[in-house]
């Protein structure tokens, strides 16, 4: 857990930087690991936009440096016969619809572990994820 932790906060530290509007307002201080917002859109900026891009097409800065290039997100609904695959997604943001590698890091954090370690609201961590769910769904470009 502190490994995938470790690895989260090198992301949610690039999300901070190419958010600035997310972090703290006080000079020196650290950048914020989690954001008070709940929008999918606004998660989905500081979380997985970094790698995934604002658009969500996988151009993200941070993807150049990955092994794996990140997912375009906006095929999922056109992969999967016109239907958006809502349940598949939440399981495998939440990391319980995909197999975790037994050792190193996953290519994509397992965002619901995280969001658990960093909000000790489970209803709000819920919320969170299905809220970054909803707005993935309305990024597809059928």
């Amino acid at each position: 857990m502190k490994r995938l932790v470790g690895a989260a906060c090198l992301f949610l530290s690039l999300g901070a930087i190419a958010e600035p509007a997310a972090q703290s307002s006080r000079a020196g201080d650290p950048p914020r690991l989690i954001i008070e917002s709940m929008t999918g859109e606004d998660s989905f900026r500081f979380y997985c936009a970094p790698c995934h891009g604002v658009t969500g097409r996988g151009d993200g800065p941070v993807a150049a440096v990955l092994k794996t290039l990140p997912r375009d997100l906006t095929t999922l609904t056109k992969l999967n016969a016109g239907t958006f695959p809502r349940s598949a997604v939440i399981a495998f943001v939440d990391g319980t619809g995909r197999a975790l590698p037994a050792h190193g890091p996953a290519d994509m954090p397992v965002w619901g572990p995280i969001f658990r370690g960093l909000d000790s609201s489970s209803p709000r961590v819920r919320v969170r994820i299905e809220n970054i769910v909803t707005f993935i769904e309305s990024i597809q470009t059928n």
